[in-house]
């Protein structure tokens, strides 16, 4: 873990020790983070059956019990991985997403009334967040035309075509989990860990990334950034990770 002292920090990485100017003051610790995340906002939680998903973050919020939450993440999580541990907590009061079939604790809290669920096409859920953090007032699809989906949708015909109106989404807070982060933010992720991190970063008004490693500002090559630090408010090394089922 990480001691912040005024503008400088140490962090264990790579079985590592390493000292750096803070210069940019984004690197901060798990208890800041949860500053900003508080009864009633909606989070963007990054990842898809826990891959990509920051295990100290979750861990943090529902350590401090915050409630009535709009969460918005591509699925509810694994049984115990991901999303599912603050649903299971009865910390949210809307899930906005694409999949719950891996992981019980969402339909029964939805077949209880405990739990309102928006599911949204996992592509169109992709593109609204896009549409979200660059500002679009909404996109046209027609995926989900003559299904549940269309259902209170506004409808737009374009060249003789008929498209539903998806509109874009945005939320308080984004909460990502990076392979490496230098200490502006700019974002390295592993393989298919990527996900939706990227758009979420741009579509949230505070992004919090837990960084597996951080580096100095320089040290990571221009052409590997994913995520410009310009999208990103704090970095954070939590050091944790989930229980796969293969462990």
């Amino acid at each position: 873990m990480r001691e912040i002292k005024n503008s400088s920090y140490c962090i264990s990485c790579s079985g590592k020790e390493e000292s750096m100017e803070n210069n940019f003051g984004k690197i901060s610790t798990i208890e800041k983070a949860m500053e900003h995340v508080t009864d009633g906002c909606s989070i963007m939680i990054a990842g898809f059956g826990g891959i990509g998903s920051s295990y100290d973050l979750i861990q943090a919020i529902i350590k401090k019990g915050v409630k009535d939450l709009t969460i918005i993440s591509i699925d509810a999580g694994d049984p115990d991985l991901g999303p599912d541990h603050i649903i299971a907590n009865k910390q949210c009061k809307k899930l906005i997403t694409s999949h719950i079939g891996a992981t019980k604790a969402a339909g029964e809290l939805l077949n209880a009334g405990e739990l309102e669920i928006e599911f949204s096409p996992q592509g169109t859920l992709a593109e609204r967040i896009r549409a979200g953090g660059v500002g679009l007032g909404g996109i046209l699809t027609d995926i989900g035309m003559g299904t549940v989906i269309e259902e209170g949708k506004e409808k737009i015909t374009v060249d003789g075509k008929e498209y539903l109106v998806e509109k874009p989404l945005k939320a308080d807070v984004a909460i990502l989990l990076a392979e490496k982060a230098d200490e502006f933010g700019n974002l390295v992720y592993s393989k298919t860990a990527r996900g939706l991190n990227p758009l979420m970063a741009r579509a949230a008004e505070f992004t919090i990334v837990d960084a597996k490693e951080i580096v100095a500002l320089g040290e990571i090559d221009p052409e590997d950034v994913i995520t410009p630090g310009a999208y990103v408010d704090m970095i954070v090394h939590g050091g944790g990770d989930w229980k796969w089922a293969w462990q």
